[in-house]
Formats: C-alpha cells, sequence, structure tokens
C-alpha cells in the first residue's frame, strides 16, 4: 500500500518536473545563443546544469519504476555525486588540467539549483 502511495505521488508532480527540465536544459542551452551579459554567460549553466541531471538521473520526470537506476540514485546520493563531480570540475580547472578558467564562485553557481531541487525532491 505505500509503495503505491510512493507511485502515485511521485506520477503526480512528474509534470512538473518535466517542465523544470525543460526549462533549465532551455536556459542552459540558451547561454551559448543568447547575450545576456557576463552573469549569464558565467553562471547560468553552472546553475541550470546540474540541476537539470538531477531530475535526469533521479527520473522525476517521468512515471514511477523499481529498477537497479533508480534504487542507486537515490536523492541523498545523487546530491553528494554531483556535488563531487562539480568540484572535481573546477579542481580541474584550478589545476588547468583543460582550457577553461576556475572561478570560485562556481561552487555556489552549482549549488544554487542543486541543493533546493534536492530539497523539494526529498520532501515530494
Amino acid at each position: 500500500m505505500e509503495q503505491e502511495i510512493k507511485r502515485s505521488r511521485h506520477d503526480k508532480y512528474a509534470p512538473w518536473w518535466a517542465a523544470a527540465l525543460i526549462i533549465l536544459c532551455g536556459t542552459g542551452l540558451a547561454t551559448i545563443w543568447i547575450d545576456l551579459g557576463a552573469f549569464w554567460k558565467s553562471y547560468a549553466l553552472d546553475m541550470a546544469g546540474p540541476a537539470w541531471s538531477y531530475i535526469l538521473f533521479r527520473g522525476l520526470f517521468t512515471a514511477k519504476t523499481d529498477n537497479a537506476w533508480t534504487r542507486f540514485f537515490t536523492p541523498t546520493r545523487t546530491l553528494v555525486i554531483f556535488l563531487f563531480v562539480c568540484a572535481g570540475i573546477e579542481t580541474a580547472q584550478y589545476f588547468e588540467l583543460y582550457d577553461a578558467t576556475y572561478d570560485p564562485w562556481d561552487f555556489l553557481a552549482y549549488i544554487s539549483f542543486l541543493v533546493p531541487i534536492f530539497v523539494i525532491d526529498l520532501f515530494l
């Protein structure tokens, strides 16, 4: 019975997650199409990218399924993995492992949407 309640709740909010995924993807991709200034070019994708990836990896945008993927990517595990990946990206930039600019403000950009998405997921 509890599993059916979880499935029903998940499916009820899936269209909203799908809309958020589309908006975040569109915003992130728009950073290469539209020039709205330094903040837009520097931080918009850093804010939207991890958040849309979280929704995608968690499968929040679609009907509830129970498989190895969804059991592995729990809300907390997904957040921790994404935080490590984001920190790894910035660390690679700091050590100039690839052609990019290190910016410590990127850490704030990464978590600015990712953590609220995680909190909403946790409570829903």
